[in-house]
């Protein structure tokens, strides 16, 4: 026989109660059966647990021992069970949203939108530079949803099934430390008027950088270097002056950094937002489609450069 929390209870029962008769009338046992079940707990633990006399029953050397680790244990379970119980309610009763993104602000955008849109949900986020990635996680049903983007008009990634919705689509903009000789240009910068910087941008595995020496080719140039790092170390590389950056055009407001559109607008980024239709209800992914599109409405407000850029050549619908 093991040793359950059952017979630990039958033990603390005994030892309150003073007396088998009485254990067993509190227990709702015949006294012969309480009689007997000690027994097997007592050739279990190896000795005798209680001594018998005319006025009860009084603990062992062994009994005390085993009545005070019952005084950890049986506590420590009950507490366990009434976490556990919170814990199943809790689970049943709030949303969980996972959501995945490439680094930049419009994931923390959506997160705090939809503090306010679905105050019951729990919600959890997952960064990757990989776009494939984020729809590997989505196949698998370890994402709920992924905010991704696409360079142009290029395909959105992974499996045929997901469905990618598009958020907006912006220009691809220039930053530049303040001190920049064309920092404060009053017209769209000339990307071959930047042919003799170093540049800076985030990694990815779509075809922006393909693209990006595709249109220096057409402006007559080849990038000199190009570093590929978090944005942190983007942004520190465009503020020490060592390079120019590629943004896009929500990049929020930065000390010490300047961002500037450029010329016919040689590049375009495509923010997405994807889910698994087998995994999510349509009125859910319109809820979170609803609130993407409006962090990023609210990022682009928060550019100057990007509104006045907007105030000529209108949104990009």
């Amino acid at each position: 026989m093991e040793l359950e929390l059952r017979h630990l209870r039958t033990i603390r029962a005994i030892a309150e109660a003073g007396s088998l008769t009485r254990a067993a009338a509190e227990l709702g046992l015949a006294q012969p059966a309480l009689s007997a079940q000690l027994r097997r707990i007592e050739r279990t633990l190896g000795g005798t647990l209680f001594e018998r006399g005319r006025f009860g029953v009084r603990a062992t050397a062994l009994g005390e021992l085993v009545l005070e680790r019952t005084r950890i244990v049986l506590p420590a379970v009950s507490e366990l069970q009434r976490e556990a119980a919170r814990f199943a309610r809790t689970r049943r009763t709030r949303e969980r949203l996972r959501l995945g993104g490439t680094h930049g602000p419009l994931l923390g955008a959506l997160v705090d939108r939809l503090a306010d849109a679905a105050p019951e949900a729990t919600v959890t986020t997952c960064a990757s530079w990989s776009e494939r990635e984020l729809a590997e996680l989505l196949t698998e049903g370890r994402l709920d949803f992924a905010l991704a983007g696409t360079c142009g008009s290029a395909p959105p990634p992974g499996a045929p099934q997901l469905i990618w919705e598009e958020i907006a689509v912006d220009p691809v903009f220039v930053m530049l430390p303040e001190g920049h000789r064309l920092a404060q240009a009053p017209e769209e910068l000339d990307l071959a008027a930047l042919a003799g910087e170093e540049w800076a941008c985030v990694p990815g595995d779509g075809c922006f950088a393909d693209c990006f020496t595709a249109a220096c080719a057409r402006a007559g140039f080849a990038p000199r270097r190009m570093y590929e790092t978090d944005t942190a170390s983007c942004v520190h590389l465009v503020q020490v002056g060592r390079a120019v950056g590629l943004c896009r055009a929500t990049f929020p407001p930065t000390p010490g950094i300047t961002t500037r559109p450029l010329a016919g607008t040689p590049l375009n980024w495509r923010h997405l937002l994807g889910w698994h239709p087998a995994t999510q209800q349509p009125d859910r992914a319109a809820t979170v489609l609803a609130q993407a599109r409006g962090a990023h409405a609210g990022a682009a407000a928060r550019s100057d450069s990007y509104a006045e850029w907007l105030a000529v050549h209108g949104a990009r619908d």
